[in-house]
């Protein structure tokens, strides 16, 4: 079998107190994705990197699907950890900002944001080891809202857009319903129905499952 016909190695990490799933996406090269770095707590950070070390993998990107408080609570530390940086939608950066300031009323605490972004756009390539994610633009849930997919092993991270029966709420600020259902339908309903969905909360589905019962999408 040829490098590029091996699969991609997921581990999902729920962390915090809203069970953000921390993904680290890997494949044989050892160069490894990180995908939402969610650690609240400093034994959370711990596990993650010890995953890391463990499998001596080699971060080369660090990615958030959107710039919400619990989906970055560690995204400063191991931006500096691994001297790289944030890699995000430019839509996203004014929430981003904002969220030192609104992480209290969530109940988070966080210090400090990354010192360095990357700013990722639609259809955009992000490359790791023989390995590729596609970006693709996902607004409605909030400004600066991505979903990574990667083609050759039929996955999709879908972030807080599309779970399994459900969809991300349109009620925060930037949030959008119309256009929370069009990024769906234009963006994640053309892949084909055997993708599977792995979103930033809960257990994983599939496109099939999501285009003929999600009740919000019909």
């Amino acid at each position: 079998m040829s490098a590029k016909n091996k699969m991609i190695k997921i581990k999902a990490l729920p962390y915090n107190a809203l069970e953000v799933n921390t993904y680290i996406v890997s494949d044989e090269t050892l160069e490894c994705v990180i995908i939402d770095p969610a650690c609240e707590y400093e034994s959370e950070l711990k596990a993650l990197l010890a995953y890391i070390d463990e499998n001596q993998l080699k971060p080369v990107h660090i990615l958030i699907t959107h710039p919400h408080i619990d989906h970055i609570l560690s995204t400063e530390k191991l931006c500096t950890q691994y001297h790289l940086p944030l890699e995000m939608h430019i839509d996203g950066k004014a929430i981003l900002e904002d969220a030192p300031l609104h992480a209290s009323v969530f109940g988070f605490h966080l210090n400090a944001l990354p010192k360095e972004y990357l700013y990722i756009g639609d259809k955009d390539k992000i490359q790791f080891g023989h390995s590729e994610l596609e970006a693709r633009y996902v607004p409605g849930h909030c400004d600066g809202s991505l979903c990574f997919v990667a083609h050759a092993d039929k996955t999709v991270f879908s972030g807080d857009v599309l779970f399994y029966g459900s969809i991300g709420r349109s009620d925060l600020p930037t949030g959008d319903y119309d256009q929370l259902k069009k990024s769906i339908h234009e963006q994640l309903f053309t892949l084909a129905d055997d993708f599977t969905v792995r979103p930033g909360h809960g257990g994983r589905t599939t496109i099939e499952h999501e285009r003929k019962h999600n009740p919000f999408l019909g």
